[in-house]
């Protein structure tokens, strides 16, 4: 009932900019520039953890951008949905690069199911589907595999480091029962709104490998990543026991919509 309201007075209250706050305009030209006006680029936290897949992201999280997004996912400003997809489908396009070898597959990162319930809708799934319909309208085979699930309470991440968050969420999500039949025969694409330390990202893509590895959804916590050794050492600690760059070329990508303005090329020294 909650959704549906937010949807319904989505239609009949006045508008105002999700980016900047202008009235009488879902999102203004300016705001809608600062999230579609440049090409997606590759993003890579610092410290960058290992096991994180190549990242595309389609705007520094600032400014509009952070606006627009926390509005969506928080605020419940569904109307945004469609221009935020648009965006993430230019990283996804970006991420999955020109090989046109099956379809591509949009794998939502998930939320807590209680923060699934809070917030009256799934943010990410949303977005997952608005892109897989962009992606399809500019002649891309795109779909959605929301496939992943968590397995295990996770604590709020605001406020740890990117270690803790890393070790908040080793382990915690898994591929659904069958899920793994879904992700053969195409370019696997992890997709979220944010992000920050990638630790999120590097969660999902071993579920994922785990599943892939047995061929069903029950990967288990802490099994290492096929091609990859698994030695309990941390990974923001390049050299001893870390996971080697080249150990395998893998197919699993993934795409954001913003990433930390940090993690941009053109504000690396």
């Amino acid at each position: 009932m909650r959704g549906w309201w937010r949807e319904f007075s989505g239609l009949v209250l006045p508008t105002a900019c999700g980016g900047c706050g202008r009235p009488r305009t879902a999102l203004c030209e300016r705001c809608r520039a600062a999230l579609l006006g440049a090409p997606a680029c590759r993003v890579r936290p610092a410290p960058e953890p290992a096991g994180l897949p190549t990242v595309y992201a389609a705007a520094p999280y600032e400014d509009a951008v952070r606006a627009m997004l926390l509005d969506h996912k928080e605020r419940g400003a569904l109307g945004l949905a469609g221009v935020l997809g648009r965006a993430l489908a230019g990283a996804v396009r970006a991420a999955a690069g020109p090989c046109r070898q099956g379809p591509l597959l949009l794998v939502p990162v998930p939320s807590s199911r209680r923060a699934v319930r809070a917030r009256g809708h799934d943010a990410a799934r949303r977005m997952a589907l608005a892109a897989a319909g962009e992606l399809r309208r500019t002649g891309r085979d795109a779909r959605v595999a929301a496939v992943l699930r968590q397995r295990r309470a996770v604590v709020d991440q605001a406020g740890l480091s990117a270690p803790q968050r890393l070790a908040n969420l080793s382990g915690a999500l898994v591929v659904a029962g069958g899920g793994a039949r879904l992700l053969t025969g195409g370019r696997v694409v992890l997709v979220d709104d944010l992000m920050t330390t990638g630790a999120s990202l590097v969660e999902a893509a071993r579920a994922i490998r785990a599943a892939e590895a047995h061929g069903h959804g029950d990967g288990c916590p802490g099994q290492g990543i096929p091609g990859f050794p698994h030695t309990g050492a941390s990974p923001y600690r390049p050299g001893v026991g870390a996971v080697p760059r080249d150990a395998g070329v893998l197919r699993t990508v993934a795409a954001v919509v913003a990433a930390t303005p940090e993690s941009f090329p053109i504000n690396r020294n």
